[in-house]
């Protein structure tokens, strides 16, 4: 552990500093469009534009990477979000955030592929699970810690957007000074989608839903909060209680889908998150009836951490699921089409959740989670019966966040085999000699090259 850590500091930290302001401005948008009157239809729509740029950055920032390396792209990329938060609090309108968005979400998809393939480059067969797992404390304890900070300062103000710029470019600093070699771009093809259907129907219509789930889970969750008038800091704790409890739950939930059948721990996961979802609409209904017969709030933070307990353990488990059903070398390209359809789920998120919450008012949040929950486990339950469940040595839960790249999958202990990796004084050698050789001793490859 010490040794991943000395190895690879530079980059948690700069990808810590990163989630701490993706956190953080995550929250202050959401409120700030609510304190500008914004409607709840443009909010979502708003907001919905990061997931359209994550998208269709995952899809061609690896060409970027392959011509110009990782250590430019990720001071690109950085310095881009970091402009453009600012951006946010000169020109306040719906349409031009929307525009924003899109930009901030093509800049973090590339921020993430450059550190879990820089991730992948260090890391061995022996560790991988190791790195995995202190990268997703990482990114959601940053990203819990972030939301803190908007007690700040009123987010009507333009200091909370200095301050997300502020971090942002500190997490510059980490990566630029590393002495360490980024690796060589590996590009990695998924499925096509009619062939990850057919694999895994269920593995598929699930990740499209969970997408759909968790962008309007983490995009409209302070956006609901600021409208059922939770003060700054009831809005900081509800979005902290989110990323915490969603980190924990995955290693419990993990183990248990690994001895029963995984089919049946997402159908109890789904239909559990519907369930606690439809406990905060009547816990929040309660909170402000009249003295004497209000729920206290902690009632509501108690089932939101169930709902996220059970929720934000999804991906994962679909992921794992759709592994029982392919050979291990195929693990990591069908991640990656189950990536395209998170992806595609999540662009739409946001903005249909709007429409709930503008109909019915702020619980249509959660009426709108408890729909698209309640849709994966029926479509489970069927799935069920005209499948049988699969036992396949090679496929085990892996705990990882729903951020999760395709280049990220092979962090996957299970997945294909990865190299120990050369000391960069080998690397040189290797590269000035020209040689190509299978994988040997480090020790052996110096002395044969000398």
């Amino acid at each position: 552990m010490n040794k991943i850590i000395n190895n690879s500091w530079a980059l948690f930290l700069g990808m810590g500093l990163i989630m701490l302001a993706h956190g953080y401005q995550g929250s202050l948008l959401g409120i700030r469009a609510v304190r500008e009157d914004f409607s709840l239809i443009s909010t979502g729509f708003m907001l919905s534009g990061y997931y359209i740029g994550y998208f269709a950055g995952a899809k061609t920032i690896s060409n970027l990477v392959s011509r110009v390396g990782h250590i430019r792209v990720f001071a690109a990329f950085a310095s881009v979000a970091s402009v453009v938060i600012l951006l946010h609090s000169i020109i306040v309108n719906p349409f031009t955030w929307f525009i924003l968005r899109i930009v901030t979400g093509f800049s973090m998809v590339s921020l993430y592929t450059v550190a879990e393939s820089w991730l992948n480059d260090r890391s061995s067969n022996k560790n991988r699970g190791s790195v995995l797992s202190i990268y997703m404390i990482v990114l959601y304890g940053s990203m819990a810690l972030g939301m803190f900070f908007i007690n700040f300062s009123k987010p009507e103000n333009f200091q909370p957007f200095i301050l997300v710029s502020l971090i942002m470019s500190l997490s510059l600093i980490p990566i630029l000074l590393t002495k360490r070699k980024p690796p060589t771009f590996k590009r990695i093809l998924g499925m096509k989608l009619r062939d990850l259907f057919d694999t895994s129907p269920f593995g598929m219509v699930s990740s499209l839903l969970i997408g759909s789930t968790h962008s309007a889970l983490f995009s409209m969750l302070a956006v609901y909060a600021a409208s059922m008038n939770f003060s700054i800091f009831e809005i900081s704790i509800v979005t902290f209680l989110v990323a915490i409890s969603g980190a924990i739950s995955q290693w419990p939930i993990g183990k248990l889908s690994d001895a029963l059948d995984r089919r049946l721990v997402i159908i109890y996961c789904t239909f559990g998150s519907s369930f606690f979802a439809f406990c905060a609409i009547f816990a929040s209904s309660q909170i402000y009836m009249p003295e004497g017969l209000a729920t206290p709030k902690y009632w509501f933070y108690f089932f939101v951490i169930l709902f996220s307990f059970c929720s934000l353990p999804m991906f994962a488990l679909i992921f794992a699921h759709t592994n029982d059903f392919i050979p291990k070398e195929k693990f990591v390209a069908a991640g990656a089409g189950l990536q395209f359809a998170f992806g595609l789920g999540a662009m739409i998120g946001p903005f249909l959740c709007s429409f709930f919450m503008d109909f019915v008012g702020p619980n249509g949040f959660f009426i709108y989670l408890i729909i698209f929950h309640a849709s994966i486990g029926i479509f489970g339950v069927y799935r069920m019966k005209i499948r049988a469940v699969v036992d396949n040595p090679d496929s085990q839960f892996t705990p990882m966040p729903q951020t999760i790249t395709p280049l990220g999958m092979e962090l996957n202990p299970v997945t294909e085999h990865i190299d120990e990796p050369y000391s960069e004084k080998v690397q040189k050698m290797l590269k000035r000699k020209g040689v190509v050789i299978k994988k040997k001793d480090e020790a052996v490859v110096e002395k044969e090259i000398t």
